[in-house]
């Protein structure tokens, strides 16, 4: 398979200056901290993607934010998921990450040993570096399958449902075929 994982995605987005950081944090040398780091990011992505397969508010709120990483920045505007604060740290999916980190730390904690006060703070860290390699593979995806119309700002929207508008976000949230698909396009190889 040519595509590399989600989590492979994250450790080089991250770089070796901030893995060294976390391994500090930790008290571990790179290798634990990479460990970490993927153990993390699994059980994040894990719980996005369950989380976007419910039919529920969680669900909705998840595919919307995911719906707001899929769409073509806009340049000097708010957008209405996130406002100003919103288009500096990350807007919607910043929040849904923010309130998985909680039992996505005590769930790493258990597994590993390490304090989940410390595995939170790992994952603050890592949050900004998992919405820049969502932003990423949503773009990827967008220009490599060409499954979308333009959307309002001009570009692609990978959106690949027929039932998703761009823009729309939600648009047919217990529909499959929508964003919670393309949420398993963008995790690729990250959940487990």
């Amino acid at each position: 398979m040519s595509e590399s994982s989600f989590q492979d995605d994250v450790l080089t987005e991250l770089g070796d200056d901030k893995l060294t950081e976390i391994a500090g944090l930790l008290g571990t040398d790179t290798n634990g901290a990479r460990d970490t780091v993927a153990a993390t990011v699994g059980a994040m992505t894990g719980d996005l993607q369950q989380k976007a397969d419910a039919d529920d508010d969680d669900g909705n709120e998840v595919r919307q934010a995911f719906a707001e990483v899929t769409q073509a920045p806009l340049e000097g505007v708010a957008t209405l998921g996130g406002g100003l604060g919103g288009l500096l740290s990350g807007g919607m999916m910043a929040g849904v990450l923010a309130k998985v980190s909680k039992p996505v730390a005590n769930a790493v904690s258990k597994k590993t040993g390490i304090p989940a006060p410390t595995v939170a703070r790992v994952i603050e860290m890592l949050i900004p570096v998992l919405l820049a390699v969502f932003a990423k593979r949503a773009a990827g995806k967008a220009g490599g399958a060409g499954a979308g119309a333009p959307s309002a700002a001009g570009a692609e929207s990978p959106i690949p449902s027929p039932g998703a508008v761009p823009g729309a976000a939600g648009a047919a949230p217990g529909a499959g075929g929508g964003l919670g698909d393309l949420l398993g396009q963008i995790l690729g190889g990250g959940k487990k």
